[in-house]
Formats: C-alpha cells, sequence, structure tokens
C-alpha cells in the first residue's frame, strides 16, 4: 500500500481572537491553515505572546567561587561580561554563553516541595530570580531586565552542588527548574523590580 502524498502542508491550531485569512473553519475552534507563510506568523505570535511582563524579585552576586553569596538591591551589567562583583565576570569570559543565570521565582517554591525543604535564591545561587514570566519561553530570545538587554542561552542545569545545598536528593530536584543561561547584550543597572519583557 502506497501512502499518499499531501497535495498542500496542513497544520491544525486552536487560536483566540480574529481567525487567520485562507482557512478552513473545523469544529471545537480548530482551524486548517494551508499556507506555509501564515503557519509560520501564528506560531511567532504564539511564542511572543505573555499574559504580562516579569519581575525581577532578587539579585545574587558571587564574589567567589563556592563563596557566600550576597543579595543586593542592584547591580550592573557589563556588555558581554555579566554581572560587576560576579566570580563569573571577574574571570572576564567574554563571549560566554553563562555570563548571567536566571531562575523563575515560582519553580523555587517546587525545587523546595521536591527537596522537603527551602529553596532560597542564596541556595540556588541564580543571578536573578524573576516572577510573572515562564522563563523558558524566553530560551534564545532577546529581552530587558530593566533596561539591560539580554539573550537567553540555554537552559541552567543544576550542578552537584545542590546535594550540599539542599540535602539528599537536591540534585534532582532542581532538574528541569533550573533555570537560563543568558548574555548580556547591553549593559545597564538591574534594579529590584525592574520589569522583564521582550525585546
Amino acid at each position: 500500500m502506497v501512502a499518499q502524498q499531501p497535495s498542500k502542508l496542513l497544520a491544525s491550531v486552536r487560536i483566540r481572537g480574529p481567525a487567520p485569512k485562507k482557512k478552513n473553519h473545523l469544529q471545537g475552534g480548530f482551524f486548517v491553515l494551508s499556507n506555509l507563510e501564515e503557519i509560520m506568523l501564528l506560531m511567532r505570535d504564539l511564542l511572543t505572546s505573555h499574559a504580562r511582563a516579569g519581575t525581577l524579585e532578587a539579585i545574587v552576586l558571587r564574589p567567589q567561587r563556592r563563596g557566600e553569596v550576597q543579595l543586593v538591591q542592584e547591580a550592573a551589567a557589563l556588555e558581554n561580561l555579566g554581572l560587576e562583583g560576579d566570580h563569573k565576570t571577574q574571570a572576564h569570559r567574554l563571549e560566554s554563553k553563562r555570563q548571567v543565570t536566571l531562575i523563575q521565582l515560582e519553580h523555587m517554591a517546587v525545587i523546595a516541595a521536591l527537596a522537603q525543604g527551602e529553596a532560597t535564591p542564596e541556595q540556588l545561587r541564580r543571578n536573578l530570580v524573576v516572577s510573572g514570566l515562564n522563563l523558558l519561553a524566553l530560551k534564545e530570545t532577546r529581552f530587558y531586565v530593566g533596561e539591560v538587554l539580554l539573550e537567553g542561552t540555554g537552559l541552567c542545569h543544576p550542578c552537584s552542588r545542590m546535594e550540599e545545598a539542599l540535602g539528599l536528593g537536591g540534585y534532582n530536584a532542581v532538574r528541569g527548574h533550573g533555570g537560563l543561561t543568558a548574555r548580556v547584550l547591553s549593559g545597564g543597572i538591574l534594579r529590584l523590580g525592574d520589569l522583564v519583557r521582550l525585546a
């Protein structure tokens, strides 16, 4: 039996608001799009649509590797380097993809529940704690935190130190919730309460 070749590229999607042009209406709010350009435009709209801007809730500096961290009210983000006063920046890691690390406040509650303890910014050692926005949606995307322009470069995976910080099972508690790594494209001052939004 030979499979039939489709004559058109089709995709079924559920959308809100006005229906796209050139569509066939299907039951249940689904539309069939037969135009690749329409599909790409719709996906772009979905990927860049957020219910609201995020908020910068905490700024964490790590002056020394494995040393105590500092919670600060503001920090300078240096272009192509990272945060002033952080040991990663002091190492002059020019063009590194891990200049700044971010974690989502909402995920910290999940980590704490999985680790059966607490999970604080000091324990998790990410530079920026953000609320109200899904950080994973910012991967490979340019976004602002206040006046600072960042680019999400990848997932921030846990290290073995999480066992020490959170107790037995801490490493696995953070897996999938470790946040995002980013590069500083344009520097400036980060302040608590800054909005996080797409560029």
